[in-house]
């Protein structure tokens, strides 16, 4: 009981210090998301080309992102940005820029295989009733693989929610960024942990069921 009052009163004290970060969580994951889709959609339609060389550039760039800890990344561009750019660049933005750069391989791979899962037999049955090779894309396989894609983008929502809590490394206000400045203050390193870890659960709980109740109504509109 003593341990739940402590994690009451610093609540009390501190609520803003959380929602500030969980707002700093949620917008960070938001623009991470949303320009981690660009670049995965760009490197996904290169993989889907009949280029060898573009497939080769952005197989190698997924295999990297993959093979590698996404802390490692957020170093890399931390310390190389600013010298390769020749910018005094923030904390802030070398961390987006990793962020981004690391959800762009895996939404690219998503979207690559939510366009590789509709059938074959789509695509030749547009192509003989004489649509061309970007209007059967357009008309015929995006709009059947959007509900495979969409689903699986919300996921990595959740997944990127959960990795922004890596930029409490480098000082990025945050809801990780929260707990460190709650627990230097009240000299309390569990409680205020244990209000992050809540936090952290409820928002990445409501969002899984929230993704659960929108892919069952995806499948009842099939």
């Amino acid at each position: 009981m003593e341990a739940i009052t402590i994690i009451i009163k610093i609540w009390n004290k501190y609520h803003m210090v959380f929602l500030q970060g969980l707002w700093g969580t949620l917008w960070i994951s938001a623009l991470t998301l949303l320009f981690g889709s660009l670049v995965g959609m760009v490197v996904a339609f290169c993989r889907l080309t009949k280029s060898r060389i573009l497939n080769a550039i952005c197989r190698f760039y997924i295999e990297i992102i993959r093979g590698t800890p996404i802390l490692l990344q957020l170093y890399f561009f931390w310390l190389w940005l600013p010298k390769a750019t020749g910018l005094d660049l923030s904390n802030l933005t070398c961390i987006l820029v990793a962020l981004v750069v690391s959800t762009g391989a895996y939404v690219a791979e998503i979207i690559r295989a939510g366009i590789e899962a509709v059938d074959r037999g789509q695509t030749e049955a547009a192509r003989s009733l004489g649509l061309t090779e970007t209007q059967t894309l357009v008309h015929v396989v995006l709009p059947q693989a959007v509900k495979n894609i969409l689903p699986a983008l919300a996921n990595e929502f959740i997944v990127t929610i959960k990795q922004s809590s890596l930029a409490s490394q480098f000082f990025i206000a945050e809801l990780t960024t929260a707990y460190k400045t709650v627990q230097s203050s009240t000299f309390r390193p569990i409680p205020p942990l244990i209000i992050s870890g809540l936090i952290y659960l409820i928002v990445c709980f409501s969002l899984s069921r929230m993704l659960g109740v929108w892919e069952r109504r995806l499948k009842v509109a099939d």
